[in-house]
């Protein structure tokens, strides 16, 4: 349980000339539950980008599951911060969640059973089985949370990114939301980012 799945040496990060992250150090342990927190604007989404692959540090090294993030994507799952829908869209919650078995190369659109099986368990750690048929405009933002948690975990990642999964979510849902959380770290290392210090 000693390895890092993400190491992070002498990080300097810039917008247009404008600093916002200089010498960002730290490394994680393979089975780490680590909460990001800070004010708004603070950097927290830009690090989780950057380890994600999405952007490029100016200086600094950036290792992630022993490579170069973005040459181990597939191994990694993301929730974003702004997840918008539109609620008239005639999308069920089993198609939303198989959008993470998507490949480029494997055959565009189309879904094996073995695909389904996978999003139906995703959707079972989830407590969302029972909505694999529902459309997602249906669902409170809680359960729309809980539905892109389970199309993130689709392809059974060994690091898991949450940007500010809770916040759509009441106080009670939040509670049960991250005790969620709390029994996927048994299998899976997360890293969540959040301004709400009270609810981490």
């Amino acid at each position: 349980m000693d390895e890092h799945v993400v190491e992070i040496h002498q990080l300097d990060f810039s917008y247009n000339g404008q600093p916002v992250l200089q010498n960002v150090e730290f490394a994680l342990k393979k089975g780490d539950f680590m909460a990001m927190i800070g004010p708004n604007g603070g950097g927290k989404t830009t690090l989780l980008k950057l380890m994600l692959g999405l952007l490029t540090p100016e200086r600094g090294v950036i290792t992630v599951l022993g490579a170069a993030p973005r040459q181990v994507s597939h191994r990694v799952g993301y929730v974003p911060q702004d997840i918008h829908i539109n609620k008239a869209f005639p999308i069920s919650v089993m198609d939303v969640v198989l959008m993470g078995r998507l490949r480029p190369g494997f055959g565009g659109l189309r879904h094996t059973r073995r695909d389904r099986r996978a999003a139906y368990h995703s959707l079972d750690r989830m407590g969302m089985a029972d909505y694999a048929e529902r459309r997602i405009g249906e669902l409170s933002g809680g359960q729309i949370q809980r539905v892109f948690v389970a199309r993130a975990l689709v392809t059974r990642p060994e690091l898991l990114f949450l940007d500010e999964p809770a916040a759509s979510i009441d106080t009670r849902g939040q509670q049960e939301f991250y005790q969620l959380l709390e029994a996927l770290n048994q299998e899976i290392t997360i890293i969540l980012v959040s301004h709400d210090l009270m609810a981490v």
